[in-house]
């Protein structure tokens, strides 16, 4: 019996290839050569509208099969404009498709700067949303893109906060703009990893190379890299060879 794809359960940080693009193609074009990717992030928002069906969906998560997917519906992009709801909408389009990992905004129904919702008809609205994801198959990552340095106890609050609402991966992207403070953050993952008691990812953005090529080795689940620097992969992320090199011989 071949075994369900998860990000729950690994021997190593998984190498998560994210494939960002405009069309479906360019998505199967990144895909065949992601050689020694162990997953992939799909993110939809930046996918244009009229290639985003069901049947597309199922195509892109078939190929990427048996490696699990892990896909974002976030407010920028082509989702510009949309409601939470509507976003709320896609993202259990997605889970119904097959996606294996779904993120879903740690603010989502009530918008905030650290992206963590304070009102508590929005976190019931997201914790029903958790619970239908699960129930149509999907594992829950909840994401707060912080966006600035944030102490330790701050970051731990906020991947608690994550985990009660029902995640089943912590998500949460600071900042670090000196040497001290990358520091820090290596030292916030080891935190996490004594404290939290579910997988996570931290990361950071800004000076962040040190936490983006060893967090995975100090406690992170995943480290999400990139095949090659286009017009839309994310520059903070690594190459996927390198981060193959760096992981393995580490």
């Amino acid at each position: 019996m071949m075994r369900k794809p998860t990000f729950l359960t690994y021997e190593k940080p998984l190498l998560t290839c994210m494939v960002q693009a405009e069309t479906p193609d360019r998505i199967k074009e990144l895909v065949a050569r992601s050689e020694g990717a162990e997953a992939f992030g799909m993110q939809f928002c930046k996918m244009k509208p009229e290639y985003r069906t069901k049947e597309t969906y199922r195509e892109l998560f078939s190929l990427a099969a048996p490696l699990p997917t892990y896909v974002t519906n976030y407010r920028y992009g082509y989702n510009e404009g949309k409601s939470d709801e509507e976003l709320a909408e896609g993202i259990l389009e997605l889970a119904e498709c097959g996606a294996t990992l779904c993120d879903v905004m740690g603010d989502l129904f009530d918008k905030q700067d650290d992206e963590l919702a304070r009102d508590e008809g929005a976190i019931q609205k997201q914790m029903k949303l958790i619970d239908e994801l699960h129930a149509r198959g999907a594992e829950v990552l909840m994401s707060s893109h912080v966006f600035k340095f944030t102490p330790a106890e701050r970051v731990l609050e906020i991947a608690l906060e994550q985990k009660r609402r029902g995640a089943d991966i912590a998500k949460i992207v600071t900042k670090s703009t000196s040497m001290e403070e990358q520091i820090e953050n290596m030292r916030i993952v080891h935190l996490l990893k004594q404290e939290l008691g579910i997988p996570f990812l931290f990361l950071a953005n800004g000076d962040s190379h040190i936490l983006r090529r060893v967090g995975g080795i100090l406690g992170n689940c995943t480290t999400l890299c990139v095949v090659e620097y286009d017009e839309l992969a994310t520059k903070t992320q690594p190459l996927l060879s390198e981060m193959k090199q760096i992981r393995d011989l580490m």
